[in-house]
């Protein structure tokens, strides 16, 4: 294997008892978007047996996975646009996002073919402006208590939960709140309410309710390293690690160009690695050499632009490392997640997520 990502399930599960000890309320386990890219059914059963009540994702063939797998607790998908296979969802006993009642109506729809009460989840719009019913509130209402579905859940999600004291958290929790009155005073009474997303989980305990939405933090990694701390700081254990083949190395002189618009050039007579991973496997092309690899007990920096393919790092003229070994591109004593993000310009949600589906995935 030129590349591989190494994931320690037991990491997730004692980042998953972590968070439970500080709650009360039920555990949902974030697996969208292949467990942020640490394996969706890996990550599913593990987050299972280490306490997670719930299961969710965003899309509804990731649930569909998820069933596929014999896994047998409850799911909810929340990205589910029209056209999608409702039929399928409510069969399969995954439960639904109604974000709009052009969505209400389409389950409705489903139910009545699938001979089945479709279970639902209202979500609300308290002021993130993406999903969730707005200015249709009013009208919902009118609507909702006598649709043929069950209303499990009514959620909304946070859009500065990361940033602790932000006036807009209590904003929304107080339009959460607002909103639920109203919807309780139709008669219809939600069994699961469900606001705290990582951060809020973290550090709003009053809005944990009874379930609490856990993605990022369950893989080891911070909201928010500006504004919450590292993952060291949260009390979390990171548990994703990459590694890449070296499959060059190679004595360059002073001053030599290296990669595409030779954007930098070696300070002094060097040895050069050319690592076995690219921008194709998920490494940011906009990387700085604030990034790299950790091998033969030392970082090396990238030097030049990321390739398709592969990157290249300084190893310094005095190394001894060859090609075949192996490097270690993020985790353990590298670079972390946290700081690929920093070189690279974005959050460490988009580090772990993109790697790419053809790096394989190794567990422990």
């Amino acid at each position: 294997m030129r590349a591989f990502v190494e994931v320690d399930l037991k990491a997730i599960a004692k980042n998953i008892k972590w968070i439970k000890r500080g709650t009360s309320a039920d555990i949902l386990a974030v697996v969208k978007a292949d467990a942020y890219g640490h394996g969706l059914v890996p990550v599913a059963k593990t987050a299972v047996k280490a306490g997670a009540s719930w299961l969710g994702v965003a899309l509804l063939e990731e649930a569909l996975l998820l069933r596929k797998a014999k896994i047998k607790a409850p799911i909810i998908a929340w990205l589910t646009p029209p056209g999608e296979d409702f039929v399928a969802a409510i069969k399969n006993d995954i439960q639904l996002s109604v974000p709009s009642l052009t969505h209400l109506k389409l389950i409705e729809a489903a139910g009545k073919k699938a001979k089945r009460t479709p279970k639902v989840h209202i979500e609300v719009d308290t002021g993130m402006t993406r999903g969730g019913l707005l200015k249709e509130w009013d009208e919902f209402l009118k609507v909702i208590a006598k649709s043929n579905v069950e209303v499990v859940g009514y959620w909304s999600h946070f859009a500065r939960a990361d940033e602790p004291g932000q006036k807009a958290n209590a904003t929304q929790e107080k339009i959460f709140n607002s909103k639920l009155l109203e919807l309780m005073n139709t008669g219809v009474i939600p069994k699961i309410v469900h606001f705290a997303n990582s951060a809020a989980t973290l550090t709003i305990p009053a809005v944990h309710s009874q379930m609490v939405r856990v993605g990022i933090a369950m893989y080891g990694l911070s909201p928010d390293v500006n504004h919450m701390g590292s993952s060291k700081d949260l009390g979390l254990t990171p548990a994703m690690k990459v590694k890449a083949i070296v499959h060059l190395v190679k004595e360059v002189s002073k001053g030599s160009p290296v990669g595409y618009g030779a954007t930098e050039k070696t300070k002094s007579d060097t040895k050069l690695a050319i690592i076995a991973m690219g921008y194709s496997d998920g490494i940011p092309r906009q990387s700085s050499n604030a990034a790299g690899v950790y091998i033969g007990g030392r970082r090396a920096p990238i030097i030049g632009r990321v390739s398709m393919d592969q990157f290249v790092v300084d190893l310094g003229a005095d190394s001894k490392v060859q090609a075949g070994d192996i490097a270690t591109v993020i985790g353990g004593k590298g670079y972390s997640v946290d700081e690929w993000a920093r070189a690279a310009g974005t959050i460490n949600y988009e580090i772990v997520t993109r790697i790419a589906s053809r790096v394989p995935r190794i567990y422990a």
